[in-house]
C-alpha cells in the first residue's frame, strides 16, 4: 500500500469520513485530483466493504476536450468494475438564464447532480477531491470576497450538500498538497487529463493560483502554505466556538436547534444573556443561524441590518428557484419577504404579496456658496467644506466622506431621495447607468434603496448617491482649483 493511501486511510479513520459497508458516490472529473481519489479509495474499498460508484458532468464547456473527459473516466470506471452516472450539463445556458457566472453555475449544476445522483443510488456521501492547495486558493478566494471566519476556515472534512440535507460531501484529501497527489500518479502511471481552463487568468481562482500566491511566496513568505493553514486551523476553532454558543443562546431564547439543547457543556454565560449584551460575533452568529433556516441569503450588510436595528423591516429575497436544476425551465419569479429582528433577537419573516413600496418625495435645495456649512435631510445630516485644492489635503478612504470639484458642483445644489428612471456614472464607469440596476446589483433592499438620498447637481445630473461611488462627471482632477469636502451620517 502507497504512502498515500495509507494517509488517506488514517484520514477517514481519524475523522470518520465513511462507515464500514457503506454506499459512496465518488465525484470524478477525469483531472489528476479526482482520479488520485478513486483510486485511493479503490484501493481501500474491499478491506472496508464499501460499494462505489462514479459520477461524472460533463460540463460541455471545452468541446471535444470535454468528452474526452468523459470517456478516460468511464473507461476508468468500466476499468475497476464500477458502476458509471455522467450527465452531459447546458452550463452556459445556465448562466444566461440565471445570470449567474460560469464558474458559480458549474458550482451548482454539478451539486444538483451529484446530489441527484446519491439518492438514486441510496447513498449517503458524495466523495470529493479537494486538496490542501485547494484550501490555500480558497483562503484568498474568500479573503478577497469579504467572507467572515466561518468562511476563510476553509471548507471541513466533511459537511452537509447544499442542495440536499441528506447527502454528505466528504473529503479525504483535504490534507494532502498536490505535489502528493502528482507524485503518486506517477509512481503507479496513473492516466489522467490536463484541464486546459485551468491556466486561463480570466477565472479569479486561477488568477490567485498563478499570480497572487507566487509573489506572496516569493517576495513575502516562503512558508505561505504553512501560515495559512494555522490561520485557518486558528480561525476553524474559534468559529466553532462562536457557533456553539449562538446555537446554545438560541435553543434557550427562541426555541432553536436542537443541537444546542443536547450539548453537555453548555455556555451559560452567553446563554441566560439578553441580545443586546452578547458579544457582537455572536450575536452575528445567531441572526445567519436564524436566516439561513429560513432560506434566506444571510450576507454580511443584511445581518448588520438586523444586528443593528430591531423591529426595522428590510425586503429581501428568497431567491431565484430553478425550474429543473439542469437549466431546463429556468428561475421561477422572485419572492420577496419582510424581515425584522425583535429587541429580543429573534428573526421574524413576513410574506408580502407585493414588493412595491411608494418612492419619497421632498427636496431640500443647499447653498455652497459659503465655504461651509451643514443640513439635515430625512435623518440624514450632511455637511460640506469648500477650500482651495492646495490647502486641503485629499482624505484617505473612509465611510461617509467623498471630495468632488466644487466649480463642477456649482452653488445650488439639491438633495432628494431616487426617483424612478434616475441615472447615474460611478467613477470609473464609461457611461451612466439606471440606479436601479446598480441597487439591483448591490443587493440593497427596496425599503433602503427607497429612503437612500441623492445630490443633484448641474443639469438635473446625480453628482452623489448615499452608499455608492461618486460620480465620474465631478470628481477631482490635476485641473481641480477648489475642492468640496462633502461628509454625512445618518442619525
Amino acid at each position: 500500500m502507497s504512502d498515500l493511501v495509507t494517509r488517506i486511510e488514517q484520514n477517514i479513520r481519524c475523522h470518520r469520513l465513511f462507515r464500514p459497508g457503506e454506499s459512496i458516490v465518488v465525484a470524478v472529473s477525469g483531472g489528476l485530483d479526482s482520479m488520485v481519489l478513486l483510486a485511493g479509495l479503490h484501493a481501500l474499498a474491499a478491506k472496508n466493504r464499501w460499494r462505489l460508484g462514479v459520477a461524472h458532468l460533463n460540463h460541455q464547456l471545452r468541446g471535444r476536450d470535454s468528452d474526452a473527459d468523459e470517456r478516460l473516466v468511464q473507461t476508468r470506471a468500466e476499468e475497476l468494475g464500477l458502476p458509471f452516472s455522467v450527465e452531459k450539463a447546458d452550463v452556459r445556458g445556465y448562466t444566461n438564464s440565471h445570470k449567474l457566472s460560469l464558474e458559480m453555475a458549474a458550482r451548482e449544476m454539478r451539486h444538483e447532480f451529484l446530489a441527484g445522483t446519491a439518492v438514486r443510488t441510496r447513498s449517503t456521501s458524495i466523495a470529493l477531491a479537494h486538496h490542501a492547495d485547494d484550501q490555500l486558493e480558497l483562503f484568498f478566494l474568500r479573503l478577497l470576497r469579504g467572507s467572515g471566519s466561518e468562511g476563510l476556515a476553509g471548507m471541513k472534512w466533511q459537511s452537509v450538500s447544499p442542495v440536499d440535507s441528506r447527502v454528505r460531501l466528504v473529503r479525504p484529501l483535504l490534507d494532502q498538497t498536490k505535489a502528493a497527489l502528482r507524485s503518486f500518479a506517477s509512481e503507479t502511471e496513473l492516466r489522467f487529463r490536463e484541464d486546459a481552463t485551468n491556466a486561463l487568468l480570466e477565472f479569479q481562482r486561477n488568477r490567485i493560483r498563478h499570480e497572487l500566491l507566487p509573489l506572496l511566496k516569493e517576495k513575502y513568505q516562503p512558508a505561505l502554505e504553512r501560515m495559512i493553514r494555522r490561520v485557518m486551523s486558528i480561525l476553524g476553532a474559534e468559529t466553532e466556538c462562536i457557533g456553539q454558543a449562538a446555537e446554545e443562546w438560541l435553543a434557550k431564547n427562541t426555541g432553536g436547534s436542537a443541537a444546542g439543547k443536547s450539548r453537555k457543556k453548555r455556555l451559560e454565560s452567553a446563554a441566560e444573556s439578553p441580545f443586546p449584551e452578547l458579544p457582537v460575533a455572536v450575536q452575528r452568529r445567531c441572526l445567519q443561524r436564524q436566516l439561513l433556516q429560513s432560506g434566506i441569503v444571510a450576507d454580511f450588510d443584511l445581518v448588520e441590518r438586523l444586528r443593528l436595528f430591531s423591529n426595522k423591516a428590510v425586503s429581501v429575497s428568497l431567491g431565484c428557484v430553478a425550474g429543473s436544476g439542469q437549466g431546463g425551465a429556468g428561475p421561477a419569479p422572485e419572492r420577496r419577504v419582510f424581515v425584522t429582528r425583535t429587541p429580543a433577537g429573534q428573526v421574524l419573516l413576513r410574506h408580502s404579496a407585493s414588493a412595491h413600496l411608494p418612492f419619497q418625495a421632498g427636496t431640500l435645495e443647499l447653498d455652497l456658496g459659503e465655504t461651509r456649512g451643514e443640513a439635515v435631510f430625512d435623518g440624514l445630516n450632511v455637511t460640506w467644506k469648500i477650500a482651495a485644492s492646495r490647502t486641503l489635503t485629499p482624505p484617505g478612504p473612509a465611510k461617509g466622506r467623498e471630495v468632488f470639484d466644487a466649480a463642477v458642483v456649482g452653488a445650488r445644489v439639491v438633495l432628494r431621495h431616487w426617483r424612478p428612471g434616475d441615472r447615474f456614472q460611478p467613477i470609473g464607469l464609461d457611461r451612466a447607468v439606471k440606479l436601479q440596476d446598480l441597487f439591483t446589483n448591490k443587493r440593497v433592499p427596496a425599503p433602503i434603496r427607497r429612503r437612500l438620498v441623492v445630490a443633484v447637481g448641474p443639469g438635473e445630473e446625480l453628482f452623489w448617491v448615499e452608499g455608492l461611488r461618486i460620480s465620474e462627471h465631478f470628481k477631482v482632477t490635476k485641473g481641480t482649483k477648489q475642492r468640496l469636502m462633502w461628509r454625512w451620517e445618518r442619525a
